[in-house]
């Protein structure tokens, strides 16, 4: 008689939120980990629903302002918790653009969540918001300097605190050099899940 022993791989879901300054590449590691068969959801699409609905624009904006306007209605981290009802617990899931420590908060409520920091330096997220053009991107350094000052620190819990969120993550990338080398540690971030 044979015996066969085979190899059993434990399946580990995972939540994985992303967090960094604007045109820091958040939404480009989002797209990685979606290519890597993982689910990719915002917080703002909650936002983007609501603005629809109220026949709003979207742009910058709209989007901070209407974050601002859920979260004072529902609780800072109402967008959070918002994607937690909607979400499959037995799927890997990757989350861009958290902005706020309760987002944070509510999402630890899964043991299995980690906040990613992207760290890019201001002149070279400017240099990179200018070639991408996204609708709702300003074009004058001046607008940029006041969106930077304005998403920092949170005038009260309705708004966006990106700083103190930051000081909360998990893992720290630094996102500096190519799309090559981010791909690079993206592969070895997501292998260190796998081994886990």
């Amino acid at each position: 008689m044979t015996t066969i022993i085979t190899s059993l791989k434990v399946v580990c879901f995972m939540l994985l939120g992303v967090t960094g300054r604007n045109a820091a590449g958040k939404t480009t590691i989002v797209q990685w980990f979606v290519e890597n068969g993982w689910d990719g959801c915002s917080c703002s699409d909650a936002i983007r629903h609501w603005l629809r609905e109220n026949g709003q624009d979207i742009n910058r904006e709209n989007l901070t302002q209407g974050g601002r306007t859920l979260r004072s209605q529902g609780g800072a981290g109402v967008l959070a918790e918002m994607l937690l009802q909607r979400m499959d617990p037995k799927q890997n899931t990757i989350i861009d653009s958290i902005r706020t420590p309760d987002e944070v908060h509510a999402l630890r409520t899964r043991e299995d969540f980690l906040l990613i920091e992207v760290n890019v330096s201001q002149e070279l997220r400017w240099k990179r918001m200018l070639e991408r053009a996204r609708e709702g991107d300003p074009t004058e350094y001046k607008l940029f300097l006041k969106q930077e000052e304005a998403e920092a620190v949170a005038e009260n819990s309705s708004g966006q605190a990106l700083v103190a969120t930051a000081e909360l993550s998990d893992i720290l990338i630094n996102n500096e050099e190519g799309l090559n080398e981010l791909y690079e540690s993206l592969e070895v971030l997501l292998s260190s899940f796998q081994s886990e």
